[in-house]
């Protein structure tokens, strides 16, 4: 006799399953493939919503550590990559990186430098520009939670052969404009 819960957990397994959510083949046609390939493709989708689930949970738990949004993390991102590359960063190139207006990227900095986790500083060569580093302690904190799992990502795909690495490519791109197509399309 299963319980409840083994029945829960069993249909949220199965939610992948196109011969659960789509039994009459409305969206997906599924009757072309033996009942081996069949699970192969719902275990691939299942790995692709496991490390989505991983991934959103730790940018959560790192976003929320040093009590910053999305936009804000991008934003250290790109400052952490331009001070690497010897690239001052002005508001300007953060704007236009993050895609949000003059306005938006100067309360983003605001905010950024209340926290502690930015320093401004007077342009090398423009006196009416501001260039924008990370501090320390922020540097620190960011490299040791997305840094160390973006190391351990970039450890995962070294290990694959380079015909892996194309199929991997090749998949997670098509993947990647299966969601940009506008529904209808099809």
């Amino acid at each position: 006799m299963t319980s409840d819960k083994d029945e829960a957990r069993r249909i949220s397994g199965s939610l992948l399953d196109p011969r659960v959510i789509d039994p009459r083949q409305e969206l997906v046609r599924h009757d072309d493939l033996s009942e081996e390939e069949l699970l192969q493709v719902v275990h691939v989708l299942t790995a692709i919503r496991d490390w989505r689930e991983a991934e959103q949970k730790l940018s959560f738990e790192s976003r929320s550590h040093l009590k910053l949004n999305d936009t804000d993390m991008k934003a250290l991102r790109y400052i952490i990559a331009s001070m690497n590359a010897d690239v001052a960063v002005t508001a300007g190139a953060l704007s236009e990186h993050l895609h949000i207006s003059t306005a938006s990227t100067t309360k983003l900095l605001d905010r950024l430098e209340r926290g502690g986790h930015i320093e401004r500083h007077p342009h090398p060569t423009d006196r009416r520009a501001v260039t924008v580093s990370i501090t320390e302690e922020t540097h620190r904190d960011v490299r040791r939670t997305m840094g160390v799992q973006h190391a351990r990502r970039y450890e995962v795909a070294k290990r694959l052969k380079p015909a892996e690495r194309d199929v991997v490519i090749r998949f997670l791109t098509e993947l990647s404009e299966s969601i940009a197509a506008p529904v209808g399309d099809d």
